[in-house]
């Protein structure tokens, strides 16, 4: 589990630095933002998922939003596990 609070700090780091925190090798990734894509596509990689803000507008308590984009421990982990399959094959 990475986090990534800032992708601009992330970047002004060392290429030795970025490979220990995302090494290449690994292609499973999937990064959860509850917010538009951001350009999480670029961390990861064309094996990656991503679980995100697919539109705007809605406003509700996070209890409520959150199940309803996808939000949840089980969602999230069931991309994980199509992911990981996926990259296993």
């Amino acid at each position: 589990v990475v986090s990534m609070p800032c992708m601009d700090l992330f970047e002004q780091q060392d290429a030795e630095y970025k490979e220990k925190v995302l090494p290449r090798r690994i292609k499973a990734r999937v990064a959860v933002e509850a917010a538009m894509d951001f350009g999480w596509g670029r961390y990861i990689g064309l094996d990656g998922a991503a679980v995100t803000m697919q539109g705007f507008g809605a406003s509700a308590p996070a209890e409520v939003l959150f199940p309803k984009f996808g939000f949840t421990k089980e969602h999230v982990a069931e991309v994980m596990q199509k992911v990981i399959a996926d990259c296993k094959a």
